[in-house]
């Protein structure tokens, strides 16, 4: 026996002094050009030369991010393939798809938290309301008139939907998409007249006038947007969820790779350069030792599932 945990620690030294031989992977579940897509894309960039190996995105969207899940749990546990998932992904899909092909608790092994998004009530250029104030009133006196773009059924946004519709009494019907990216043309567009989504996906039309920032998610008001007021100013302080995003391997993978990953993203994201462009993303980074993260997690599912609970959001 005790040359049998010599030779498996001995195994585990030389794995973490050889890690990475080969490409490694990253499965981010939405489209190309998300505020997600577009981190983890950089992030791929800036990992590579501190791996000595090349770091690919692979775009894999779709089903209330169970179709990226499912590739995650499919892969092979050799420490090459990275899965960035997020809070309805881990915390809200148990609660909310009947049929569920992975489980969240068992199939994968939590590397670290990211990052939280900085997420905006946005409204379509030509919307009517300026405010919180004056979008609940445009919604009351005209019932199933206002429609909001979500990332499908038992997403986060669309959750913050139905807690809005709870909250004011109101009818405001969901029109699900793949991803921010799409959401965010559909509000270009005209198509959808509300959302809220991570302000990421809309940096670049902040200054053009094609869309209406009405509040802003977080602890408090962010300097890129100083004008623009949080949640909690404006009446909606009492949904209790954010989103996160964090990133994980498959169940089983090598101690020595992900913790090789870890120490390289905890230390990535703290360097000047790239928390200046996180910050110019609209995130909040949050990234952590692998054991926290995953008490994290599991405290998340609790709090989803009461969410669930108290909201009477139905199950898919």
């Amino acid at each position: 026996m005790r040359a049998l945990i010599l030779l498996l620690l001995a195994s585990s030294v030389a794995l973490a002094q050889d890690y990475p031989s080969r490409p490694v992977r990253i499965i981010v579940p939405l489209p190309a050009g998300s505020t997600t897509d577009l981190v983890m894309r950089t992030t791929a960039q800036e990992l590579a030369p501190r791996l000595k190996q090349p770091v690919v995105v692979e775009n894999k969207p779709g089903g209330n991010w169970v179709i990226g899940a499912e590739a995650c749990r499919a892969a092979a546990p050799d420490g090459y393939t990275l899965c960035v998932m997020n809070s309805d992904a881990i915390a809200f899909n148990p609660h909310i798809l009947s049929a569920l092909p992975y489980d969240p608790a068992k199939d994968f092994a939590p590397v670290t938290n990211l990052f939280f998004l900085f997420e905006g009530i946005l409204g379509k250029a030509t919307l009517s309301a300026s405010s919180i104030a004056e979008l609940r009133e445009y919604a009351a006196k005209n019932p199933g008139k206002l429609n909001f773009g979500t990332l499908g059924p038992g997403s986060s946004n669309d959750v913050f939907r139905q807690w809005l519709v709870q909250h004011w009494n109101v009818d405001i019907p969901g029109i699900p998409y793949k991803g921010g990216a799409p959401v965010i043309t559909a509000l270009l567009a005209g198509e959808i007249d509300v959302t809220k989504i991570g302000m990421g996906n809309i940096a670049g039309q902040l200054n053009s006038g094609k869309v209406k920032v009405l509040a802003i998610q977080g602890t408090q008001r962010s300097k890129l947007v100083p004008n623009v007021p949080t949640l909690q100013e404006s009446g909606l302080g009492g949904f209790p969820l954010r989103v996160w995003w964090g990133l994980f391997m498959p169940a089983g993978s090598p101690e020595g790779a992900l913790k090789r990953i870890n120490a390289e993203l905890v230390k990535l994201f703290h360097e000047p350069k790239m928390a200046d462009y996180l910050d110019h993303q609209f995130v909040e980074v949050a990234v952590s030792a692998p054991e926290p993260f995953a008490a994290f997690t599991r405290s998340e599912r609790e709090r989803a599932a009461q969410v669930v609970k108290d909201f009477h959001i139905p199950r898919q």
